[in-house]
């Protein structure tokens, strides 16, 4: 892969390596890379999307955007390279990252595709809504007194999109679900999508300042399992990954 990226790799005390490396269970790729020593260059996509009804009202969440602007800080934070594409939300980007500014779904899958080749991994964050109308319409819907039935379709599944698309990249999704399903859920959409890890967290850690996460490997198996406020647990998060890199010979630290 040549993404582009120039740099001197940053360097982890010998003591973090060894604590990060500590918690690796399996190895997630079945080729052996050339270990990289330059900056890696991450796509991270972050917020909430919104679809659209008429001109002015829309179907979307209460993703804040956050944990995706966290993890794109503690990513550049550690001299790594990051394109965030985030959809809309009342934050600034973290310095010296490169932003790519989206409202839809579709928006978002383009410019992910459009970015993604040029990247060494990415990690989904998004908060992406799942259905859109089938038809929008013209200015303003007026009320009738009666009732307003929607037809809605799904949009389209971002990650499984960069999953088919992936060479020797990485991929590491989030999957928010509830706690009785939460585990089960996840390891499915990992496998679906062709991720390389996914996050699990939960619906109360939207619109919130802190999380609750448990990263899944393709094996079933815990890689991490973190709690805090959503700068910690994305510092956390990308150390973790980093060390699960290196131990993988993908990179060399």
């Amino acid at each position: 892969m040549e993404p582009g990226c120039r740099g001197d790799w940053p360097k982890l005390s010998a003591a973090s390596v060894k604590r990060l490396e500590s918690q690796q269970s399996v190895t997630f790729m079945t080729h052996q890379p050339v270990p990289e020593t330059r900056p890696l260059r991450v796509l991270v996509t972050a917020g909430p999307t919104r679809e659209y009804l008429d001109d002015v009202r829309y179907l979307s969440n209460a993703s804040s955007g956050l944990m995706g602007y966290e993890i794109a800080a503690a990513i550049r934070h550690s001299g790594h390279e990051v394109v965030l594409v985030s959809g809309p939300v009342s934050r600034l980007a973290p310095e010296g990252v490169q932003l790519v500014s989206v409202e839809s779904t579709a928006e978002m899958a383009d410019a992910c595709r459009l970015h993604f080749p040029e990247c060494d991994g990415a990690i989904g964050v998004a908060a992406v809504c799942d259905y859109r109308p089938v038809n929008r319409h013209a200015g303003k819907l007026a009320k009738t007194g009666g009732k307003l039935i929607l037809e809605l379709e799904e949009t389209e599944d971002i990650l499984a999109s960069l999953g088919s698309m992936k060479t020797r990249q990485w991929i590491i999704g989030f999957a928010l679900e509830p706690e009785a399903v939460g585990r089960e859920n996840a390891l499915r959409k990992l496998r679906q999508k062709n991720c390389d890890a996914i996050v699990l967290n939960h619906p109360e850690s939207i619109g919130s300042s802190s999380n609750r996460v448990t990263v899944l490997l393709p094996d079933g198996s815990t890689g991490l399992s973190a709690s805090g406020s959503k700068a910690d647990v994305a510092s956390q998060l990308w150390a973790w990954w980093l060390g699960h890199l290196s131990s993988a010979g993908y990179i060399r630290m």
